[in-house]
């Protein structure tokens, strides 16, 4: 199964499931739960051993918008600004039970000025997920909802099993209804 999150395929994966799973210490976390809430400094970084989160900001009117999808095997935090004691602009919100190795950020945001390699694998992790979001950000401007979509279900074909269709529109930055008019044009083109 493709990674959800394409930084994914670029950092040392192992690195930092292996760091979390020896350092950290499993939690459970049920649908709903926040595991990190926006405005707080994160107490842990995780790995998702199981279930699926999702990254949410609320608008001026309150309104909450989905930025990002975190299924099994990836990874919950608001990294980088978790490591620097940094307050969270997001809020992670599993959406299923989920079993998550949580390190304490405590610990890691000290590791980082006595642990060089420590510090680099941070930088370089930091900038592939830069490039993801940037890359999404140019996506949503120079791709219409109906090729965003296309895209994400040829390489995610598992997603609507994971998450809400709302949460998938969200994501999408469409409504409900729009995704479900695209699913149906989609689905009667083939």
């Amino acid at each position: 199964m493709e990674n959800f999150n394409p930084y994914l395929e670029k950092i040392d994966l192992t690195y930092w499931r292996d760091l979390c799973q020896r350092e950290g210490r499993l939690r459970h976390y049920e649908a709903g739960e926040f595991f990190l809430e926006a405005g707080k400094v994160a107490r842990f970084m995780g790995y998702v051993q199981s279930g699926s989160l999702k990254y949410t900001v609320n608008d001026s009117e309150g309104n909450e918008h989905v930025i990002n999808l975190e299924p099994e095997g990836g990874f919950a935090s608001d990294f980088p600004n978790s490591l620097y004691g940094i307050p969270s602009k997001v809020s992670v919100i599993a959406t299923s039970p989920c079993e998550i190795y949580c390190v304490p950020t405590a610990a890691l945001r000290s590791r980082i000025s006595t642990d060089p390699e420590f510090k680099f694998i941070v930088a370089k992790t930091t900038e592939q997920i830069f490039e993801q979001v940037y890359s999404r950000l140019i996506e949503s401007y120079t791709i219409s909802p109906r090729e965003r979509y296309q895209q994400l279900v040829a390489k995610y074909p598992y997603l609507f099993e994971i998450f809400q269709l709302q949460d998938i529109a969200s994501f999408l930055r469409i409504t409900p209804t729009h995704l479900s008019r695209i699913r149906k044009e989609t689905t009667s083109d083939k």
